[in-house]
């Protein structure tokens, strides 16, 4: 089970720090992504994280203001958003997929486990 939190309510310019706890399963053996999906449009990645701490990857549109990162100790993955923009507000969804050590995707598919979401508003 994959529990996404943290959403709410942010300034443009602001930051939030969204977490998955992961639940019934080892996040060591996982890869993880966050997804975004706003009002009327198909949901996207924002990034991933590999088992691999040091390998991830980012939307373009999130690149520099955006941090992905895992705590297996704690079973949580985090998503530290800054400099938050209109545009950033979606419902974010993480997901997992067992993996081998260096392996990372963007695309949805490849993603068998999915959290919940937990719904960012940027308000301008």
């Amino acid at each position: 089970q994959l529990q996404a939190s943290g959403g709410g309510l942010a300034q443009s310019g602001g930051s939030l720090r969204l977490s998955c706890v992961v639940s019934g399963r080892s996040l060591s053996n996982l890869a993880i992504g966050w997804f975004r999906q706003a009002p009327a449009k198909e949901r996207e990645v924002v990034a991933a994280i590999s088992r691999s701490e040091g390998n991830t990857v980012y939307a373009d549109s999130v690149k520099g203001r955006f941090t992905i990162s895992r705590d297996n100790a704690k079973s949580t993955v985090y998503l530290q958003m800054n400099s938050l923009k209109s545009e950033d507000t979606a419902v974010y969804y993480c997901a997992a997929r067992y993996s081998s050590y260096y392996y990372i995707s963007s695309s949805l598919s490849d993603y068998s486990y999915w959290g919940q979401g937990t719904l960012v508003t940027v308000s301008s």
